[in-house]
């Protein structure tokens, strides 16, 4: 039996959440025993992501095989066992490039190329050549329906539909039901009018996907399901939750997956959600809080960092604490008193970034962790700098910076790429994916991984500069993670030290809820520990306290 479809399209407003659902269609699928992957289409001209503000796009989610994609790739991740490649997000961009190559090339044999059928079977070959192996392709739209540049692919998938057959593709439509406060009740016409331009390019939605921030009654159900030609039972109320992880008990309380089955004609064993419940008590009832506080330049965007928040969060899973992440602009720590703003923290993390503005005050925060013995955590960007402050104001080297920031300095710690010298196109011009590296036994990595040989995704343009190696070392910088072939320093680290390391790679994208990543369980480790040894016991005494009543009752 070949793959079954489902079509995930979202309409009234963008941000509704069409990834995350996505995701956790999979996961309730993967619940029952199947095996799925996933698709994004972006509609957006850009062949990817790579060269976009993070203020305009989020964060650049990169994969095993140096993919540059859109930040619902780690939802995907996050959420099931499926591993996105390069061909699991494919932007407009992309397709038209593909379809102008062809073209030049003579391809279509002088025939004119138009957006049907020529465009709407490229889009089709995308869908098709992730589709093997797997019982269930989700493949989400991106946009909102009646988005021009939507529109080739809302027509793609109308015709897979007629294609496959009405019992192997299924359309879920992700709408919003907002509350009025001023009349006190729900109103369903945004649903209806985003139906309505589905139905006017010829899809009829299955299946119902309301977000909201109550639950639906009946009533109004009833009421969406006539005026949508839908069963009432296939209106879902996507309700708004306290943490994203809630969503796939939620949903599945709603039915969602059972309304999928039914639609597919799919027989599957009983729904196993037990390790979602587990993960969701342990969210509820942490043992503690740490506070940690993330030094970057994208702040004021915080889908910029989302992968990281959410390892985070999963390094607090690991250590059943409660992960209050404060986000610091690093342009607000170049002004007097700039100290206060970190001295709450029970650690600190630098992440990733380009380019020169705020690196300021990534160095002040990273020398504060350094002197003051914070736990520090310093990723791509975060471990550059931590390099750059730790040769001037230990090594003495006046003015070390990197080729990125300073050009003419007179120290190139951190220099470009040697690879990519010459080389001033921006798009996919990195060190992209997944790399080995070698680790040095006893080293802080060591203790975290468990093993000496690690895989990890990267996205940088520049390195540590190997020449610098043996002075810092003899300043007492530690290098303790580097490329099989001695080629790349990996990983830094400063030995006298609670917890200080700095990494080239980024561990954010391999972190799961159910499996959270060995760096981010040490460093939130790390913070628990600095916390008690500050004398701030807090909620740790309490829980605990509170844990020997229970047990002597």
């Amino acid at each position: 039996m070949g793959a079954k479809y489902i079509f995930v399209t979202g309409g009234v407003v963008s941000s509704l959440g069409k990834g995350l659902a996505s995701a956790c269609i999979g996961s309730l699928l993967e619940a029952r025993g199947l095996r799925v992957t996933l698709l994004k289409f972006d509609p957006y001209l850009n062949v990817d992501p790579g060269t976009m503000s993070p203020f305009q796009h989020g964060e650049v989610y990169v994969t095993d095989d140096g993919a540059e994609t859109d930040l619902d790739m780690g939802h995907y991740e996050r959420f099931t066992h499926a591993r996105m490649l390069r061909d699991n997000n494919c932007t407009a961009g992309r397709i038209y490039e593909t379809i102008i190559t062809k073209e030049r090339r003579g391809d279509y044999l002088g025939k004119t190329v138009q957006v049907i059928p020529h465009v709407t079977n490229e889009i089709k070959s995308a869908i098709r050549k992730i589709s093997t192996d797997v019982d269930v392709v989700i493949v989400e739209v991106g946009g909102t329906v009646g988005d021009i540049e939507s529109l080739p692919f809302l027509e793609a998938i109308r015709q897979m539909r007629q294609e496959q057959g009405r019992d192997n593709a299924v359309f879920v439509h992700l709408t919003l039901v907002p509350f009025i406060g001023a009349s006190g009740e729900l109103k369903t016409k945004p649903t209806q009018h985003s139906v309505k331009e589905l139905r006017e390019i010829g899809i009829q939605p299955d299946i119902l996907l309301c977000r909201t921030d109550r639950y639906l009654s009946p009533e109004l159900k009833a009421k969406i399901a006539l005026f949508c030609s839908v069963s009432e039972e296939a209106v879902i109320t996507a309700k708004d939750v306290e943490n994203i992880y809630e969503v796939p008990l939620v949903l599945a309380s709603e039915g969602l997956d059972t309304q999928i089955l039914r639609c597919l004609k799919l027989e599957t064993a009983e729904r196993n959600l037990s390790a979602w419940t587990d993960l969701v008590e342990r969210l509820r009832h942490p043992a503690g809080e740490v506070s940690i506080g993330m030094v970057g330049k994208y702040v004021e965007y915080q889908d910029s960092y989302k992968s990281l928040s959410e390892a985070l969060a999963h390094g607090g899973i690991a250590n059943h604490v409660k992960v209050n992440l404060v986000w610091v602009e690093a342009e607000g720590l170049e002004v007097e008193g700039w100290e206060n703003q970190l001295t709450s923290f029970d650690a600190i993390l630098v992440p990733g970034g380009f380019g020169k503005r705020g690196i300021p005050g990534m160095l002040r925060a990273i020398e504060f962790a350094r002197k003051r013995k914070v736990p520090y955590f310093g990723i791509c960007l975060g471990m550059q700098c931590a390099v750059i402050e730790y040769a001037r104001n230990v090594a003495g080297l006046e003015g070390a910076d990197s080729s990125e920031f300073d050009p003419s300095t007179a120290h190139r710690v951190i220099y470009k790429l040697r690879e990519l010298r010459g080389i001033d196109e921006l798009g996919g011009t990195m060190r992209l994916g997944a790399w080995t590296a070698r680790i040095k036994p006893g080293s802080f990595a060591h203790q975290a991984y468990g093993e000496l040989e690690i895989s990890e995704r990267h996205r940088h343009r520049y390195e540590f500069n190997r020449e610098y190696q043996e002075m810092l070392m003899a300043n007492g910088l530690d290098f303790t993670g580097a490329t099989p072939d001695e080629t790349y320093v990996e990983i830094v680290e400063i030995r006298d030290h609670p917890w200080f390391l700095g990494c080239q790679f980024h561990p954010e994208f391999k972190s799961r809820p159910l499996a959270p990543h060995p760096l981010f369980k040490a460093f939130i480790g790390a913070a628990v520990e600095f916390k008690k040894k500050r004398g701030v016991e807090g909620n740790f005494a309490k829980v605990d306290a509170a844990k020997t009543t229970a047990a002597q009752g």
